[in-house]
């Protein structure tokens, strides 16, 4: 792990996330799978990224895509074979890239044999791994309100489901196939704690915990508040950073890496965490984790913070929040640095032209979020510049969290037109259409039939065609990187925002010792000429139009980074 008296390893390190069933299908089932991720271990090597996070190939009945494991130890046969994720494993290692599996433990799968045992009897030794509570006093158990809180699920209806066989309810913060697990039995957090070590043993070099910061609940488990118009409350309040969640991750800290000779890598999905909180969870003298997803800037666009209510992104709005992060963490702690995932519409589409200026906005929201300080996260697909799915019929969704916000939308009286709006713009479906190789049948992703459609426009959008182009995403993401491993600057340099106001324009200076970058970006389809006193001189290091350009002048979706060691640089 980090010594917390020099610059950690992955300081300088890129990640890149592949979602297993949807990045490459060697079987020809339709679904992606570890075959077809060794088939493009040498794509990986030449893009030049350090670390790949895979998301989860473990047995599952696949109600959530994977992220309702049954078996945390066995990998799913959808996926492969125990000897072709060794095999992944050794052909990264050799070529000194990383593998950083997905934990999923605050919740599992309604399948997993402890759960099974656990609903067979109010008795029984395995009740306690989860959250069961009788129904709601003066409330006949089954009968609607009689959930033993208010609380809603992330993904629609109630947070909890009553069990006719014992009368009770158990908890799922999620879908009814995922049961929270109760870390408040430290028998439960030992199980987590020695499957961890069980894949470190393997060989793996970290993990990615799916919302960590949801393990420690308020024990009263009380109501939430309403939102007008809802008959669900909000819980988040007493799941979310709960009264025992640093004393958890140390004492996962301890047991699990404590002694452990290696490299490994530690980031923690924390939905609602502030900059205080990840200050906490990530200063290294604290020992919890090394890193820390927040869903600040991924909010901005919606309004209310209502997922599906969208609106369009206001740029100085998101300058104040990366500025927030950028300058909260630049003394201690540490910060993931995306836009898109899995779970994330594609940002080219989200807060880019996707169209006339595809190549131009992919790149310049990638020089925006590679040159700052924190840890890059590259989605697959995001290096060729993939787009939104732009489906048109609900038959063309798969996400379990689309269908149940159409089914509910719709029942509650907006249009289905409405609703496939909603979609089209934020729909988890949106970044997992199959990744585009080429511009041959499915995009080169199978020989059969794929498990969620392919994006139409792969004919023009894909890897092959991309690499092989003048302008080229990929190429482009290449040097960003290599800026990355080979500058100091803008590993470690300080942070500093100009032009905060201003609707269009995003400027930023790096700053270590005697080096001074100055990146500026036109976030726009037109012309931006420059403010009195702010004309930009210096080399350019990287800019994502082939010449230098007009000093006083922005290009449409311009991006440029410049030396300004040497030169009086403006400031905003």
């Amino acid at each position: 792990m980090s010594n917390p008296h020099q610059p950690a390893w992955w300081t300088s390190a890129v990640v890149y996330q592949i979602y297993p069933r949807s990045f490459a299908d060697g079987t020809g089932d339709g679904i992606g799978d570890l075959k077809g991720i060794l088939e493009h271990v040498d794509y990986l090597q030449d893009l030049g990224v350090d670390v790949i996070w895979l998301s989860p190939v473990h047995e599952s009945p696949q109600r959530d895509n994977g992220y309702d494991i049954s078996n945390y130890r066995r990998i799913d046969r959808l996926f492969g074979t125990e000897e072709d994720f060794d095999e992944l494993l050794g052909r990264l290692h050799v070529r000194g890239m990383k593998l950083v599996m997905d934990l999923v433990v605050n919740h599992t799968s309604s399948e997993h044999p402890a759960f099974k045992e656990a609903r067979s009897s109010r008795e029984n030794p395995l009740r306690d791994y989860f959250w069961w509570r009788d129904a709601r006093p003066g409330f006949e158990p089954g009968e609607p309100g009689a959930e033993p809180n208010n609380w809603g699920s992330h993904f629609g209806g109630p947070a909890w489901t009553f069990d006719p066989a014992t009368q009770q309810y158990y908890l799922h913060l999620f879908t009814p196939h995922q049961p929270d697990l109760n870390w408040e039995n430290p028998k439960v957090r030992h199980e987590v704690y020695e499957t961890m070590r069980w894949w470190l043993d393997r060989g793996v070099d970290g993990f990615r915990m799916d919302v960590i910061n949801f393990i420690s609940k308020d024990l009263a488990l009380p109501d939430g508040l309403m939102e007008p118009g809802s008959i669900w409350g909000d819980g988040s309040p007493y799941f979310t950073n709960g009264p025992r969640i640093h004393e958890f991750l140390q004492e996962m800290r301890r047991e699990v890496f404590s002694g452990r000779d290696g490299d490994f890598l530690t980031v923690g999905e924390t939905p609602g965490a502030t900059v205080d909180q990840a200050l906490l969870y990530t200063d290294p003298y604290r020992a919890e984790l090394d890193m820390v997803f927040q869903f600040e800037h991924v909010s901005l666009d919606q309004a209310s913070g209502r997922k599906w209510d969208y609106r369009p992104l206001s740029l100085p709005d998101l300058k104040t929040s990366w500025n927030r992060w950028q300058r909260g963490l630049a003394d201690r702690g540490w910060n993931s640095l995306y836009l898109s995932n899995h779970d994330q519409p594609r940002h080219v589409s989200r807060f880019g032209n996707d169209g006339a200026y595809r190549y131009e906005s992919a790149t310049l929201w990638a020089t925006l979020l590679h040159l700052q300080r924190g840890t890059p996260y590259v989605y697959q697909g995001e290096e060729i510049g993939m787009t939104n799915a732009g489906f048109t019929s609900i038959d063309q969704y798969r996400d379990v969290e689309s269908l149940n916000f159409y089914a509910e939308a719709t029942a509650g009286g907006m249009s289905p037109e409405d609703a496939l709006e909603a979609l089209r713009a934020m729909s988890r479906d949106n970044p997992r259409t199959p990744m585009q190789w080429t511009a041959g049948p499915n995009a080169g992703f199978s020989d059969g039939e794929p498990w969620i459609e392919v994006n139409p426009n792969h004919l023009d959008v894909n890897a092959e065609s991309d690499r092989a182009a003048e302008k080229s995403v990929f190429g482009y993401y290449r040097s960003l990187i290599d800026l990355r491993h080979t500058q100091d600057v803008v590993a470690l340099g300080d942070f500093h925002l100009e032009a905060p106001e201003h609707p269009h324009l995003f400027a930023f200076h790096r700053r270590l010792d005697k080096t001074e970058w100055l990146i500026v970006a036109n976030v726009s389809d037109a012309d931006l000429e420059l403010p009195l006193g702010m004309a930009v001189s210096g080399p350019l290091i990287l800019g994502n139009y082939a010449d230098a350009g007009d000093p006083e002048v922005l290009r449409p979706w311009e991006a440029r980074v410049l030396d300004v060691s040497t030169t009086e640089s403006w400031v905003g």
